[in-house]
């Protein structure tokens, strides 16, 4: 079950269905890795956000507003980081105001 903090979107038990419904996915396909490693620089990352129509749009580099914070982050096995950043552009809470930055794993 994945929880977020006290926003109204965070309570919404459809978000919280297609969320699950996310996790089981990728980690059936073998992309989900459990545990955690250290990231690499955000100079290298991109960043996934709802566009003007809806649709995800990946940005170069980590543009949070520093008012966000990071609430986790999931290991994934990507045969390359093009590929990382379409598993995440699938995110289902990035249809929901939420953003998702990309960083490949140091080593």
């Amino acid at each position: 079950m994945v929880i977020w903090g006290d926003d109204s979107t965070g309570k919404d038990p459809a978000l919280i269905d297609e969320v699950d419904a996310w996790w089981q996915k990728w980690h059936a396909a073998g992309k989900v890795v459990r545990g955690g490693a250290k990231l690499d620089s955000p100079h290298v990352a991109r960043t996934v956000s709802r566009g003007a129509d809806g649709q995800p749009v990946v940005t170069d580099g980590p543009y949070l507003e520093l008012k966000e914070i990071i609430g986790g982050y999931i290991h994934l096995e990507a045969d390359d980081f093009d590929e990382a950043v379409a598993v995440a552009a699938t995110w289902p809470a990035i249809a929901a105001g939420y953003t998702v930055e990309v960083r490949p794993i140091v080593g």
